[in-house]
């Protein structure tokens, strides 16, 4: 009953609010249109839904958009219908019945609980004109170790990901670094329209594009820019097919705009809540949490704990700012955090700094199941053994 009255929402839901990309799409002088979910995940293409569509991209004609931005959205049902039906539960109509007819007589009642969870279960699709391609490349600006500055990478062939790109084409793929202090030059942005090897697009203007490309890159304050295909149509313009951008999170003080595009639906709301503490965080699929005191001995931690058979759950850098003399004040919080949760699993601590004794005789004293370790190694062999016994 929950998934017809959900069903009906979304139907409801996408007439409404998309009024407004309907005139849009009268606007698309192409009679096809491209249909792309709009995930923070690469292989979108890929991707099946749970109502059973395949793929998260499609060409379909303009009046068949609905349908196919319907089939996409039921991927969220299972988990939305759950959620309602719990909200339900506890709701003072007699019986379901009851509460069915009362929801279809008011569906302003279905859209005051979408709303409500609508940020949780973020619905989204792209509408967008389609292109007649002639020629796909493969365009990406990012940061590279070895030169200590950007990197621009371009390939004739394009379409796909860059790892079956590198497999099958190595030898057409060209990498242009750019001196950081200098920007590209001329003769850069010409190697990489040499790499990119377009057909028909005019030379000077490509290497103009490709200049303004990375202008985008340094002004936005880009970690990467892909471009997967930069197409050649057939009037010989050069466009962005599609592509992907990300933004360095130092810069956001002043990138606000950007990052006010933001939405925290689509990501781990546990990296959420840490970002908001200003915490290095990154979830894993292990079962030992890690919390650690700078990214270096965070990282050396993980892999310790790999090296005696267990498996980490989490990347975590509580930020550095600890200094050897607050022993004391890192065991105190871990105390008081302790307690303030509920403690239920074994936490294992490593303590190294000038204050050492001072903070292990507040974990003794704190009459909590705390475990104590000499060194990393020791931390981490009974860590696994805690984790596995």
């Amino acid at each position: 009953m929950v998934r017809g009255l959900l069903n009906k929402l979304v139907s409801r839901s996408l007439s409404v609010a998309g009024k407004w990309q309907n005139q849009q799409l009268r606007r698309l002088q192409h009679p096809r249109v491209v249909v792309k979910s709009q995930i923070l995940a690469g292989g979108r293409g890929l991707g099946t839904f749970k109502s059973g569509l395949q793929g998260g991209v499609h060409i379909v004609k303009k009046d068949q958009v609905e349908d196919i931005a319907g089939n996409a959205c039921p991927s969220v049902m299972p988990q939305l219908e759950i959620t309602l039906e719990n909200a339900w539960a506890n709701t003072s109509l007699p019986n379901r019945l009851v509460l069915r007819e009362k929801l279809l007589a008011r569906f302003e009642i279905i859209q005051s609980l979408y709303q409500k969870y609508a940020s949780i279960f973020s619905i989204h699709v792209y509408l967008c004109q389609k292109l007649s391609l002639v020629n796909e490349m493969y365009f990406a600006i990012t940061l590279d170790r070895k030169t200590a500055g950007p990197l621009i990478i371009a390939c004739r062939k394009g379409g796909t990901s860059i790892e079956d790109l590198a497999e099958k084409f190595p030898d057409m793929i060209v990498k242009v670094p750019v001196d950081v202090f200098e920007g590209i030059t001329d003769e850069d942005a010409a190697k990489v329209v040499d790499g990119l090897a377009p057909k028909g697009a005019d030379r000077n203007k490509s290497i103009e594009q490709v200049k303004n490309l990375y202008k985008l890159f340094v002004d936005s304050d880009c970690t990467l820019l892909e471009i997967n295909p930069l197409a050649e149509t057939a009037d010989n313009q050069l466009v962005a097919a599609d592509a992907k951008l990300n933004f360095d999170d130092n810069a956001a003080y002043r990138q606000k705009e950007i990052f006010a595009l933001r939405d925290t639906t689509q990501e781990d709301p546990r990296e959420v809540a840490a970002a908001k503490a200003d915490l290095n965080y990154i979830g894993l699929d292990g079962e030992i949490g890690c919390m650690v005191n700078g990214a270096g001995l965070a990282m050396a931690t993980m892999d310790i704990i790999k090296l005696h058979g267990g498996t980490p759950a989490n990347f975590l850098d509580v930020g550095g700012n600890a200094s050897e003399n607050q022993c004391d004040v890192i065991a105190s919080g871990i105390v008081n955090a302790a307690k303030q949760v509920a403690l239920k699993v074994p936490v294992i601590v490593r303590l190294e700094g000038t204050n050492v004794d001072q903070g292990k005789r507040i974990l003794k004293e704190s009459g909590m199941a705390l475990i104590t370790a000499e060194d990393l190694d020791d931390a981490a062999q009974k860590a696994v053994k805690a984790a596995y016994k």
